[in-house]
């Protein structure tokens, strides 16, 4: 668990290993969750903040008719919750996409030891600036994308976002979104989910089965769907992405 921060935090400030050691040190017990499961309802007011260790979580809001919608997508070494310490009020569910583990900290703590903090405490301001920088980019892409542009751009972002954890490489990552989550998260039905996948395997860019997705050829990919990870802001090389998180294995 320990370097799995060191491979998500480090690369958004310039931590001492003070810093990324206090952290893990207020991290409580693991919690396991089953697919389907809400970790965090909407409109309830949590008391700590989560980081995410394996699995997927959706951002999910809810229509009075039952629609759904997610918002966002959370992958290991998320912080899933991080408005929850200053909003308090959440204004959306965190829903386990996958089964999931997760590991919580106190909110009272974490204030203390950002305050305590302050590289610490800005490395956390920017990871939800970044999350605000992916909310931005689907904004434009459920508005004005065409559908297989927009499940290419989700299948770049996921595959940079799990390689700088080294849960992803060579192109290829395990992917547990079924073609409902995609559905309700790219704004599309069904029917346009599956086209849209035709259409990519067709290309010969990407081949997606059984929850495994390969890019074929990453170059032509980022060209046919304009993709530009820098909202990403991704700052370590993967070869120290990958040695940090090789760490944790023989923890």
């Amino acid at each position: 668990m320990q370097d799995l921060i060191d491979a998500k935090l480090h690369r958004l400030g310039d931590l001492s290993r003070y810093d990324r050691e206090r952290l893990a040190a207020l991290l409580g017990g693991r919690r396991r969750a089953k697919a389907g499961e809400a970790l965090i309802k909407e409109g309830s007011r949590p008391t700590f903040s989560t980081l995410l260790l394996s699995g997927f979580v959706g951002r999910v809001s809810i229509l009075a008719d039952g629609a759904r919608q997610i918002t966002g997508i959370n992958v290991p070494g998320d912080f899933i919750d991080l408005h929850g310490f200053l909003l308090k009020t959440m204004d959306h569910s965190l829903v386990a996409l996958s089964d999931v583990t997760v590991a919580t900290v106190q909110h009272a703590a974490l204030k203390r030891v950002t305050e305590d903090a302050p590289r610490l405490a800005r490395a956390l301001w920017l990871e939800t600036l970044i999350d605000a920088a992916i909310h931005r980019q689907w904004l434009v892409a459920l508005g004005l994308k065409d559908a297989a542009t927009r499940l290419g751009q989700l299948v770049c972002e996921l595959y940079l976002r799990l390689e700088a954890v080294d849960l992803a490489r060579d192109y290829t990552f395990d992917c547990p979104l079924t073609q409902s989550d995609l559905a309700d998260l790219l704004g599309m039905s069904n029917v346009h989910v599956n086209r849209s996948l035709k259409a990519l395997r067709e290309a010969g860019l990407v081949q997606w089965r059984n929850g495994r997705v390969s890019i074929e050829d990453w170059d032509a990919l980022t060209g046919r769907i304009a993709f530009d990870a820098a909202y990403l802001d991704m700052k370590l090389s993967r070869s120290s992405s990958r040695a940090s998180v090789a760490m944790l294995r023989t923890t």
